[in-house]
Order: structure tokens, then sequence, then C-alpha cells
């Protein structure tokens, strides 16, 4: 494969006194195109109001950092409105209408990963604004607008043109925001830093999944996710999907070192990643990662709702299960080099603590 894997950063795309709005471009990261892959980050400062919006493309929310409310309007369905925290998850299937807003003095910081392949343009996620400059009224005549709406024509035009912002505004002061309903997150969002642990190894690293038992809707999303911990010097384990899916990842925060092997053992990626950097891991390719002293945290969304993976080194590894014979022969190694490699990380699995 001869194409560029290499971490990227987000480019803005809009903005203004309310926040911005980043993604990351196809032309930057070819893997997105190749595997149908859309990824952008959300910033509000406080009071900052992202417009109602749908999307061409079902996505995995992710809030990297503050509090804030989201309304989410499933098709047919009454609006939710949702607190949202530092860690939560939410599944947005196709259809749904979105809003964001952040009301408090930490910037709101939210990523957005997602499934392209029914959209306009491959690789990126492209909004329907339901307000604003380019929302969609704008492109209606007037009587359309007034027969839709049951409204005359002055009206009409204060509805379509009074609100001149560009995807993210900032709410005046008087405006009354709703207020988020405790039970409307059931069901709808998954806090990852609080949900109970799928893998935690001590020293090594801790993991929480996202599947269909946990937040039901990745099902309709068509994507799994999970956020991994590594502590600091940690390992995990040399791995695969052996499902065919992609492994899209953002580094949440922290550094470390990545290594990507694929076809014919040629590695096809060494490099350091940083807290902001995205990389997509190709189908059937190996990843391993190996975090510097302060750790590595990633949030990935995998192209599966219920991904499976294997793993090439711990004792839940693909070389345990293989018999001595095979491996003796296969190494083309003494019966004794086979034994010191099986009896190796017979404790460990995923993920391996720093020697001490």
């Amino acid at each position: 494969m001869d194409i560029d894997l290499s971490p990227k950063l987000p480019q803005k795309l809009y903005g203004g006194a309310g926040g911005s709005y980043h993604a990351w471009c196809p032309n930057d990261l070819p893997m997105l195109r190749q595997g149908n892959i859309g990824a952008g980050k959300l910033a509000l400062e406080k009071g900052g109001l992202a417009l109602p919006r749908y999307s061409d493309s079902a996505k995995v929310a992710y809030v990297l950092q503050g509090n804030g409310v989201a309304g989410i309007v499933l098709p047919e369905k009454e609006e939710k409105v949702l607190a949202i925290k530092t860690g939560d998850a939410i599944a947005l299937p196709f259809g749904v209408i979105t809003w964001w807003y952040n009301k408090e003095d930490t910037e709101l910081i939210v990523l957005f990963l997602g499934d392209t392949k029914t959209a306009h343009k491959p690789g990126s996620f492209t909004d329907i604004f339901l307000t604003g400059s380019n929302g969609i009224f704008t492109g209606f005549s007037m009587e359309f607008v007034c027969r839709a709406w049951d409204v005359d024509e002055a009206t009409a035009k204060q509805l379509v043109g009074n609100q001149t912002g560009n995807g993210i505004i900032k709410v005046d002061a008087g405006v009354k925001m709703p207020e988020p309903n405790k039970d409307h997150r059931n069901g709808m969002a998954l806090n990852c830093l609080d949900a109970p642990l799928d893998v935690d190894i001590k020293g090594g690293g801790r993991v929480v999944v996202l599947n269909t038992k946990n937040l039901p809707l990745v099902g309709e999303v068509g994507l799994g996710a999970d956020l991994v911990r590594l502590d600091g010097n940690a390992m995990c384990s040399p791995g695969f999907s052996c499902d065919s899916a992609l492994q899209v990842t953002y580094i949440v925060r922290g550094t470390g070192r990545a290594q990507i092997v694929g076809v014919d053992g040629k590695r096809v990626l060494e490099t350091t990643v940083k807290a902001g950097n995205l990389f997509i891991v190709p189908r059937f390719f190996v990843v391993s990662k190996i975090s510097d002293n302060e750790g590595l945290e990633w949030f990935s969304i995998i192209s599966t709702p219920n991904p499976i993976f294997t793993h090439m080194a711990g004792r839940t590894s693909a070389w345990k299960a293989l018999s001595a014979g095979v491996l003796q022969a296969s190494f083309n190694v003494s019966p004794e080099i086979e034994k010191t490699f099986r009896s190796k990380r017979m404790n460990s699995e995923i993920f391996f603590a720093p020697s001490k």
C-alpha cells in the first residue's frame, strides 16, 4: 500500500464569536477517502451554540473537554436534551438533528468520527443547517416558506433572514436555553470514564468498549468504538481487526510511538503520536503503540458495531493457540527456543507494563 498513513491535525472550516469547527481533509489524510471515514471537531466558547443541523453521515461523538448541553432529535421522535461532559460518547444515526451548546467558562470540545459511504464527498462530513446564513430555507422562495410554515411574508422574512451567523453563533444573554433532562441520557450516551472497564491491566492500561450492549444506538450507526488509556511506558500488544474493520484513532492526550506493519512484513508507519493527532489503520494491518512517561490515551472508532481483534502477543495471542510443532517449523528454531517463546507473557494480555 503506497499511501500516506502519518497522523494529521485538522483544519479550521468555519467559526466566529461562539466557537469554531475543524475537520480532517482527505487530501491530507488519504485513508479518509479510501476508507470512507469522516472526522471533525467542534469547539464552543461560553455561550456558543452550534446551530441545528443534520448530516449525510452516521457518526459517533466523543466529548474531549468541558461540560455542555446537546439537543438530539431522532426521526419522528421528540427532542432529547442531554447534559454532556468530558468522556461522553454519543451515537448519532442517519437523519438525526443535533445542536450543541456551552454555558460554562471552559471550552467545550466534541470529536466526531463516522462513516461516509453515503456522503456527498467520501472522507468528509457534509452538515445541512436548518437556520443561519446557509440554512436550507434561504434557498426556498418566500411563497414556499409562507405556505410551509403558515406565516405571512413579513414573519417569514424574519425567520429566514434574521440569523446571519453561519453554523456557530454566540447566544444573546437574554435567551433562555433549555435545561437538560437527566432521563434523556438513558440509551443515548455512555461516559467512557465512568463506565465499567472491559480490560484493566495493572501498570498496563484500561479499555472501555462501546458496542450494542452498552450503547444500543451504535448498532444503527454501524460503528464500534473504544477508549484506551495506556499507562506510562506501557505497550499495547501488536494486533489487527480480524473482521475487516478499519480502525480510526484520535489521540486524546499524552505522547507515544506507533508502528503499523502491512503486507509482506513491510513497516508502513513508524511515528510519534501526540494529542490532537488522527490516524487510520488499514484493514488487516497490524498496529502497536508504546506510551511515553506520562501515558497515552486514545479514542477509536471501528467500522463494525461489535469488532473482533486478534492479538499477536500476550496470554490470549494467536501464538498460544498454535501447536508446538507448527511454531517450531514456522520459526525454524529449536524446541528449546519454541518453549521459551511460548512460556513468555503467560500472565499478561493486550497491555504490557514496562520492565522493572
